[in-house]
């Protein structure tokens, strides 16, 4: 069996050691450089052709972003996965590298209290995403047809979005959003795979690029049309209808499908407030949460909508229910408002 080719660019010399001995210990994975800033990462690549590439972000020499834009240049398809710090300046910097085409992150331990711990996070965060993107790096996805699955028939005005999206959300949220009027007639409420201090910056992020209103989400939030409402990292996020309001909930009860904030948890609670009137849009992302929440949304009469592979980083959730035959559409990122617009505004 071939080894997925990891190249890791970090000017510690401590992270490049502890990283290698890491990944070197998973059979399926095969450390073949190491690079102290981005120079000398640019020029290895093409003499040791990794599989994948670990790219910190604050370096001397030529930093993180820098690298990355070169090596989007001459190697648009490469994997990149930054590493960075769990601060703000690195969460900061971490969301301008999902901008500028950087495959996925993961973020360095810190105050994690052992060794252990700290390797367990390393092994849990970057692994699994080396797996993902080492097995595909050399191979396009095929074509998916759109409209495959037959469309139900539209029995309840659409009253809510919910959306579920994780790996490559940052930018394809970026799209979508920017697409709706500012007198959008639904309200918005997300769920993206990230850190509580990244969910807040990406919610600032997106509003910038809105004409509707962007928030991390809080407890007791009123739902109204026309806002868009994103789980804050490390709480699950709910919808709950209390006197004539429906309004925003979030707990810490046991993650799921490895995931809190999950989609999965989010579009239960929407199926209980809204029932037909839910469209579940479940876009690109590693693993299969929001399979589950896309059943209850199908059983009381809802509409699924899922982005499909060939314009999706990861084609896990949306995958997993478009093959359930959950989906009523599986559609180009590119064409997503448009249908979602389409229904929102149908009798």
């Amino acid at each position: 069996m071939l080894k997925i080719r990891v190249l890791i660019v970090d000017d510690s010399v401590v992270v490049r050691s502890r990283v290698t001995k890491l990944l070197t210990q998973d059979p399926e994975i095969e450390v073949i450089g190491v690079a102290a800033h981005g120079r000398i990462a640019l020029a290895k690549i093409p003499l040791i052709k990794p599989d994948v590439v670990i790219l910190d972000v604050e370096m001397p020499e030529m930093n993180g972003l820098e690298t990355l834009a070169a090596i989007r240049q001459a190697y648009p398809r490469l994997p990149v996965i930054m590493f960075s710090t769990f601060t703000v300046a690195g969460a900061v910097t971490t969301l301008e590298a999902l901008a500028l085409g950087a495959t996925d992150y993961a973020t360095k331990p810190s105050n994690l209290g052992s060794m252990d711990a700290a390797n367990l996070h390393i092994c849990n965060d970057l692994i699994p995403k080396i797996k993902q993107f080492g097995a595909t790096a050399t191979t396009l996805p095929p074509p998916v047809a759109r409209s495959t699955i037959p469309k139900s028939s539209l029995k309840k005005k659409v009253e809510v979005l919910a959306i579920g999206v994780s790996t490559g959300g940052p930018n394809a949220l970026a799209v979508l959003l920017s697409e709706f009027p500012a007198n959008l007639s639904v309200p918005i409420v997300i769920v993206q795979h990230m850190p509580s201090m990244f969910t807040q910056l990406l919610a600032q992020r997106l509003a910038s690029k809105s004409r509707i209103q962007v928030t991390e989400a809080f407890a007791g939030a009123i739902i109204e049309p026309g806002q868009a409402w994103i789980a804050p990292g490390d709480f699950h996020m709910i919808v709950e209808q209390v006197g004539i309001n429906n309004q925003i909930g979030l707990h810490q009860e046991q993650a799921q499908n490895s995931c809190r904030p999950s989609v999965d948890v989010l579009f239960r609670s929407v199926v209980e407030v809204y029932g037909a009137g839910t469209l579940a849009i479940v876009l690109t992302g590693m693993g299969q949460d929001g399979l589950r929440g896309c059943q209850s949304v199908r059983e009381v009469g809802g509409q699924i909508l899922v982005q499909d592979e060939a314009s999706s980083v990861v084609w896990g959730m949306p995958g997993f229910v478009a093959k359930a035959g959950l989906a009523n559409q599986i559609l180009p990122l590119d064409e997503m408002a448009f249908e979602i617009m389409r229904r929102v505004q149908q009798k």
